[in-house]
């Protein structure tokens, strides 16, 4: 229905209207001619938030997502968040850039006072400033991923809890994979950073397997945000990936029997363990 009905007689030709408040998409011409709606800007989909230091107490200026802006597609199997447009991990962290406290935005603001007197000491003491508390228009992935490895040293200083280093170890890995992805395949000058990244997400990737199963057994739920079943889940799919096989089918066993599992859970469970009879046959042939 066009809304604008009637104002013809005005010399006025508007296009086909039903919502008002939609946002104006771009388009852009293919080589072809044909027309296709450009892709929106990352700066779109970012707001800048004031933060106050938990450790200096300065205040400075951090990327935020806008949730209401992002659009959710279906994560990696291993429930490595993605969205359309935009890596949403890139701006998961923050970095004070006066004393240098890094840390993934759940816990930047929970520390207790002994916490703050071991990042002083063995962060903020030796950390070099750059003298501006100005953040970039977007986070590229190499910023991204100096900050996930300040905020994994913060976290060691403070003595964090296992899970949050293995968390952060997590996420490290899933930006460093993003990285990869980003670069083109084609271009043969990609393809020394393209090994890097891989060789640097496994390494991560292992220490994350490591920190979360110990975390399972010696932390109370919710771990990370997550309960039991993500938990078991998240465990299971890094199981196959390094495979063992054993403790994967023990997560599974767990998600399928659990009464508070829903439904999704259950199914991705289901699959994963289809997947390991694929892979234990394979591995005989």
């Amino acid at each position: 229905m066009n809304l604008f009905a009637g104002l013809e007689k005005f010399g006025l030709k508007a296009e086909d209207t039903t919502n008002l408040f939609a946002e104006e998409k771009k388009t852009v011409v293919t080589e072809e001619g044909e027309k296709k709606e450009a892709a929106p800007e990352e700066e779109s989909f970012l707001l800048d938030k004031t933060i106050r230091c938990a450790v200096c107490d300065q205040v400075f200026k951090t990327k935020m997502i806008k949730n209401g802006r992002v659009k959710r597609m279906e994560p990696d199997a291993d429930l490595r968040p993605r969205f359309e447009y935009i890596d949403t991990l890139k701006y998961n962290v923050v970095s004070c850039p006066f004393c240098g406290y890094t840390a993934i935005s759940r816990y930047f603001d929970h520390l207790s006072s002994l916490q703050v007197k071991m990042v002083k000491e063995q962060v903020c003491a030796n950390f070099k400033a750059d003298g501006t508390s100005s953040e970039a228009a977007i986070v590229d992935y190499d910023t991204a991923i100096e900050r996930y490895k300040l905020a994994l040293f913060c976290t060691i200083a403070k003595k964090g809890k296992t899970s949050e280093k293995a968390y952060v170890c997590l996420n490290l890995a899933w930006v460093l994979r993003g990285k990869y992805e980003s670069l083109d395949p084609a271009d043969p000058a990609n393809e020394a950073v393209r090994k890097e990244c891989k060789e640097q997400e496994e390494i991560f990737y292992q220490q994350a397997y490591e920190g979360l199963n110990k975390a399972m057994s010696t932390e109370s739920y919710p771990i990370c945000g997550m309960d039991e079943c993500t938990m078991d889940y998240l465990i299971a799919t890094m199981s196959v990936h390094f495979r063992k096989f054993d403790v994967a089918s023990k997560c599974i066993a767990r998600i399928q029997q659990s009464p508070s599992a829903s439904k999704k859970m259950k199914e991705r469970a289901f699959d994963l363990k289809n997947q390991i009879v694929e892979e234990i046959k394979k591995s005989k042939q």
